[in-house]
């Protein structure tokens, strides 16, 4: 099984005289050498902060989750010193790496512009644009992307089902209205139909048992479903994502006073004080977040970022499955989970749901839905010479040539889809 796990979906006759690196050294290096992971330096973590030098960029996230991964799996294989399924650190580290290249320019209002234009054509979602990159889009190989072991495309899908089935209901489209509401074209989290034989490739090794399981989902609103479990591998990633993005991301909000101290004594504090966790009463984490040093800032977030690793476990799955990195997960102990699901709440209604930001993701969507109907109403003309002979190919095989526009705006960097959008719209020279 684990030599199954190593294989890839071709083989590739590399010329690599004496090379020692291991399967997942090798991935990993595909990983950082892509031009998919280059062009994560062009997006900020956290939009609206970006006249600032000293902001997170979507790399630096991306680099900082593949830290704190590490540091929960060296914590884990320390702490459960018997099992025998962790994932290799490189192959950790890819997937931390990579996890967010398949987000599209102006964040969120990018993905649910480009999830709104794909509504009768699959759908978008950052997560299966990822996935889609690795294994398809980026050129290392012929029509295989970058051509990864099968393990580590695994670790990629957070979310294991089809977004065909995971939106079971599309809201409806009123034409005449010249905008949307963002929360109904949230994208249901899933993968591509398009990508259905890179998904059974992957989970060819798996007894029919486990890939009914693996897909299970349960609904989550009036239009949306979500999946119910992942390997361990990529329950791992996103723990470290969500410590990354709760800590750090809180850090630079405050360093550039996107956040104020008000701001934090009338909505945070109040909530910490519903959350049971003693490190809380003794951490002094209001002043040495506010009122100190800046030194003393970052002591406090490396505490964070710690306690939220040293209380990491791993659990066994509600539902049994035959494959081992299936069967098991990882998890916080339930105070410091209150801890974690406190701090991203705060961010998250305070600063990604702030007025000012959702203005700057607006224009974004806006620009991105242009951009895509520009690009439909005459594709063969607008696009340029590589993306037009994609979308040609598509057109001769009864391919879903939407999904092609949608890959071309996806992987721009939010610098270059408003140049673009300025050549194509700008009245000025």
């Amino acid at each position: 099984m684990e030599l199954e796990w190593q294989s890839r979906i071709i083989n590739q006759n590399k010329s690599r005289p004496n090379d020692n690196r291991s399967s997942w050294q090798v991935d990993r290096s595909r990983i950082i050498h892509a031009a998919a992971f280059r062009r994560l330096q062009a997006k900020t973590q956290i939009m609206g902060i970006g006249l600032n030098d000293f902001h997170r960029t979507r790399l630096t996230h991306s680099l900082e989750v593949s830290q704190i991964g590490s540091g929960l799996l060296r914590h884990l294989e320390k702490q459960h010193s018997d099992f025998k399924y962790f994932p290799d650190q490189s192959l950790l580290e890819t997937l931390c790496l990579a996890h967010d290249i398949g987000h599209p320019p102006y964040g969120h209002g990018g993905e649910i512009a480009l999830n709104y234009m794909m509504r009768e054509h699959g759908g978008f979602e950052g997560n299966a644009q990822t996935l889609r990159i690795v294994s398809r889009l980026e050129p290392y190989s012929d029509g295989h992307g970058m051509n990864l072991t099968r393990r580590t495309l695994l670790g990629f899908i957070k979310y294991p089902a089809f977004i065909d089935d995971l939106w079971h209901t599309i809201p409806e489209h009123n034409p005449k209205r010249a905008f949307i509401k963002a929360d109904d074209w949230r994208p249901a989290k899933g993968l591509y139909q398009d990508d259905k034989e890179t998904f059974d490739w992957i989970v060819a090794p798996l007894s029919a048992k486990d890939k009914s399981n693996l897909s299970q989902f349960s609904k989550l609103d009036s239009f949306r479903s979500k999946t119910r479990f992942k390997s361990l591998d990529a329950a791992i990633m996103e723990l470290a994502d969500d410590i990354a993005y709760a800590v750090h991301d809180l850090e630079d909000a405050i360093a550039t006073e996107q956040i104020t101290l008000k701001e934090w004594e009338s909505y945070a504090l109040p909530a910490f004080k519903k959350v049971n966790c003693p490190w809380l009463e003794t951490s002094q984490l209001t002043e040495r977040l506010f009122l100190n040093s800046e030194a003393q800032r970052k002591d406090v977030i490396g505490e964070l970022v710690n306690l939220f690793i040293t209380q990491s476990c791993i659990t066994p799955t509600e539902v049994t499955f035959d494959c081992p990195i299936l069967n098991f997960t990882v998890e916080l102990s339930s105070e410091y989970q209150s801890l974690l699901n406190t701090l991203k709440s705060f961010i998250y209604q305070r600063l990604i749901r702030a007025s000012h930001m959702q203005q700057i993701e607006f224009k974004g969507q806006k620009l991105i839905i242009e951009l895509f109907e520009a690009f439909s109403c005459d594709p063969l003309r607008l696009l340029p010479e590589t993306t037009a002979n994609a979308y040609q190919h598509a057109l001769d095989h009864g391919m879903n040539t939407h999904r092609v526009i949608c890959d071309y705006l996806s992987g721009m960097t939010d610098e270059y889809a408003f140049k673009t959008h300025q050549r194509l719209f700008s009245s000025s020279n």
